[in-house]
């Protein structure tokens, strides 16, 4: 569990090693020698399924010039591929597996080396690989090679590996997700999860965490995140000009606001990125890697040459989405082989027309689609899709434009929350710990006598109506009064869902008659107007509303998504600056027709009557469109409903609903 060992699978391994060897430029496959000069690393091999996956593309690319895969292996072996693991017994068996590749031939030397984790008999602490951010040349705890076969014939000790920075050809890996923050099942008690393996002290802990925090200085590593993020910047360090770089990272990656330094990285210095995520319908495989139930995704990009610097302000990226994982290698070698052969013509500012699809034989595979995207703060909204129209309506919603599939663009005045808005305190700095939070949450029932009401956590059986009830009470702790007071005026009537289970919960905004203080669940957003209020509940909760958020969100698990505070800033909102008097009094009127009406859960708004008709009065009568448009809006609830990420793999029939009501 500290490792996140979540290992990656052999069909996996096959697409993502295929699809980065043939982004590698002037090579020529048929010369040995000049194989034998590329540098190859994983910083955390495992058991070796990404490099066993190269050598297997790059043997296969010397074998069809004429060679024999043969007269490669020892190269490959003493040279070529390079692999750090903190698991012994990992990098024995990437040995042995490696090995078996061509079991007839001997080698004297390997690069497969245990690296030093933890309490050193020096009194030092080392983390692994990761010291590569520190120093070229670390000492490890053990190698494959046989020191008495060495390459200079001395039999020398080989204690100590280097890897020089900007030497790597290809750095692939599929590093550990796990965060250093981390305190849910089995790390609850842990001071810092990343770190705890090996029954490590928590201050050997504390000494690592800082260690790698001194390292990864400047780079794009976030702690927060976990040391996937660390990985990377390892990846980035070693990797030379015109190098390729490919990695398993989690979803999470794609629009979080702790993974923009590394989204801005591949923007600035990288080119030809590709992004590679899974939406299979009936949401059993999310994953690239084994055991795990928490999507990822591939990520693809060459490192820009030293010379190149483009003056652009956007870049293009590629977004595959595939809609099962290949069950075979050789469907992995076909996904690839249609990957890089059939050119991707759509691009997601193009409107609603869809992707270009990518064909394994006569069965369609997923689509793909071309994004650019701004260098200064990318994000990686265009993943785990499986209907492209989708999302092209959704982005022309961040560009103040209503287009609909088979429908002209209108104009939409849309902004951000950040322009009309300002976000409420985190739960920490309410209930965390004195002197930081001046709270704490009472065990009574909540009444409407309570100074300090709280909207603290979800109950989905509660929050079927637009208007919701606090769930809990605070009090001030003694000798905080004051910054209580500074706390309290956060408080605030519309509550933002950041933590969204489309399966069983219907609201993306509550509403509460009186001001109360978000939690964990629900940040409370402060308006200058007290009628946007009901602008915000009713737009939020309509089907554009919730296309927006969920366009916005992280995606990582089935049936839900994620909005961080930081990000709820940037969430596109239609503007309510931009609205006459009278249509805010009209939003009110709409509030009061619906404050009372029962919602079904969101991923069921294609079937919902009461969000049916909250979509036909935001649209018809309040923003003032004709019933065309209505139509296609509810034509676009059924594409979103039929999303995996929306329905998480429930059923969606009349049944459900019947139910529901």
């Amino acid at each position: 569990k500290y490792l996140a060992a979540f290992y990656t699978l052999p069909t996996s391994a096959a697409l993502l090693a295929r699809l980065a060897v043939s982004k590698m430029k002037n090579i020529d496959w048929k010369d040995k020698e000049a194989v034998g000069q590329l540098r190859i690393a994983d910083f955390a091999c495992g058991t070796g399924a990404l490099l066993s996956a190269v050598y297997d593309q790059i043997a296969n690319r010397y074998e069809r010039t004429g060679g024999d895969p043969a007269d490669l292996h020892q190269a490959m072996m003493e040279q070529v591929l390079y692999g750090f693991d903190v698991v012994h017994y990992a990098t024995c068996l990437t040995a042995s597996i490696l090995s078996g590749k061509q079991p007839g031939i001997t080698y004297d030397d390997t690069w497969f080396c245990t690296m030093p984790y933890g309490r050193q008999k020096d009194k030092a602490v080392k983390i692994g690989s990761l010291e590569f951010l520190d120093k070229a040349e670390q000492r490890i705890m053990f190698h494959t090679g046989d020191p008495a076969k060495s390459p200079s014939g001395k039999g020398e000790d080989r204690s100590r590996v280097e890897v020089l920075d900007n030497s790597m050809d290809l750095v692939i890996m599929n590093p550990p997700f796990v965060r250093s923050t981390s305190r849910e099942g089995e790390t609850v008690d842990t001071f810092a999860a990343a770190f705890a393996a090996y029954g490590t002290s928590k201050e050997d802990q504390k000494k690592m965490s800082n260690e790698l925090s001194r390292m990864a200085k400047d780079t794009c590593y976030d702690g927060n995140i976990g040391v996937s993020s660390a990985f990377a910047a390892v990846a980035n360090k070693k990797l030379k000009p015109n190098g390729i770089l490919a990695l398993i990272l989690p979803l999470t990656v794609s629009v979080s606001t702790r993974w923009q330094k590394f989204r801005a990285l591949l923007a600035k210095d990288y080119e030809e990125v590709e992004v590679v995520s899974l939406a299979d319908a009936k949401c059993y495989e999310v994953a690239f890697s084994a055991f795990t139930s928490m999507a990822d995704c591939l990520i693809i990009a060459r490192k820009k040459s030293a010379s190149i610097s483009s003056p652009a302000s956007t870049t293009a990226t590629r977004f595959i989405s595939l809609s099962q994982r290949p069950a075979k290698l050789a469907a992995a070698g076909e996904t690839a082989r249609e990957l890089m052969a059939k050119p991707t013509k759509r691009r997601l500012e193009d409107g609603p027309f869809g992707g270009t699809d990518i064909d394994c034989g006569s069965e369609k595979m997923g689509e793909a689609i071309t994004a650019q995207l701004p260098r200064t703060n990318p994000k990686w909204n265009a993943v785990r899709i499986r209907d492209f129209e989708l999302i092209q309506t959704a982005y022309a919603l961040t560009q103040g434009k209503l287009w609909l599939p088979a429908r002209k663009e209108k104009p939409l005045a849309m902004t951000t929350m950040k322009s009309i808005s300002w976000i409420g305190i985190g739960e920490r700095d309410a209930l965390g710990k004195p002197p930081r939070a001046p709270f704490f949450k009472t065990k009574a029932v909540p009444k409407p006598t309570d100074t300090y009401p709280a909207l603290w956590k979800h109950n989905a059986k509660k929050e079927t109506h637009l208007i919701c009830e606090p769930d809990c009470s605070l009090k001030v702790r003694p000798g905080l009064e004051e910054k209580a007071n500074k706390v309290w005026k956060t408080a605030s009537r519309s509550h933002f869902n950041g933590l969204f289970t489309l399966g069983s919960q219907p609201l993306a905004v509550a509403f509460t008659k009186r001001k109360c203080i978000g939690g964990p669940a629900w940040a409370s957003i402060n308006f200058d107007k007290k009628d946007w209020d009901y602008a915000f509940s009713v737009w939020g909760n309509c089907t554009l509303g919730l296309i927006s958020c969920w366009w916005h969100g992280s995606r990582q698990q089935p049936g839900r998504y994620r909005i961080s505070r930081d990000s709820i800033k940037t969430l596109p909102v239609l503007d309510f600056r931009d609205l006459s008097k009278t249509q805010l009094r009209k939003a009110k009127t709409i509030f009061d027709q619906f404050k009372n009406k029962r919602f079904l859960p969101a991923y069921l708004a294609h079937m919902d009557p009461t969000r049916d008709d909250l979509d036909r009065k935001v649209l018809c009568e309040w923003l003032g469109f004709g019933k065309d448009v209505f139509q296609a809006v509810r034509q676009l609830a059924h594409k979103w409903c039929a999303e995996p990420s929306v329905h998480g793999g429930k059923q969606r029939n009349k049944n459900i609903l019947f139910e529901k009501q």
